[in-house]
């Protein structure tokens, strides 16, 4: 049988998986699972980066969030409502071209590296 349900408190939250111009925050992680979220301060660009074997679910909570991935011209934007669907092994990077700070719900499903930073 698993573990009782549970409740994670945004002030037990935990600074995770640094990647340059971001910052994520934990909730829990669990075999397969990875939860938490990801701040981008206004006009901060990430380094690149990919989540292992993770397919990447991001809900974007306020803010703008632009994603640009090997393989595709341009960038995709992202806003309050939207969901983001980051394949595995996709390389990409973001960032917030808005003037206020991006807010992200992050789940990650299929378990290894929760983030692999990269040289491009």
């Amino acid at each position: 049988m698993g573990e009782p349900v549970r409740v994670v408190r945004a002030a037990d939250m935990v600074e995770a998986d640094p990647t340059a111009g971001m910052q994520r925050r934990r909730a829990f992680e669990v075999p397969v699972l990875w939860a938490g979220s990801v701040e981008t301060a206004p006009g901060a660009v990430s380094g690149w980066h990919h989540h292992d074997r993770n397919e990447t679910c991001l809900y974007v909570v306020s803010g703008v969030l632009r994603l640009e991935f090997e393989g595709y011209d341009g960038h995709l934007d992202a806003g309050p409502g939207d969901f983001v669907h980051v394949p595995a092994h996709t390389v990409h990077r973001e960032s917030n071209p808005g003037e206020r700070p991006s807010l992200a719900v992050i789940a990650r499903a299929g378990g290894g590296v929760p983030t692999v930073n990269v040289d491009r």
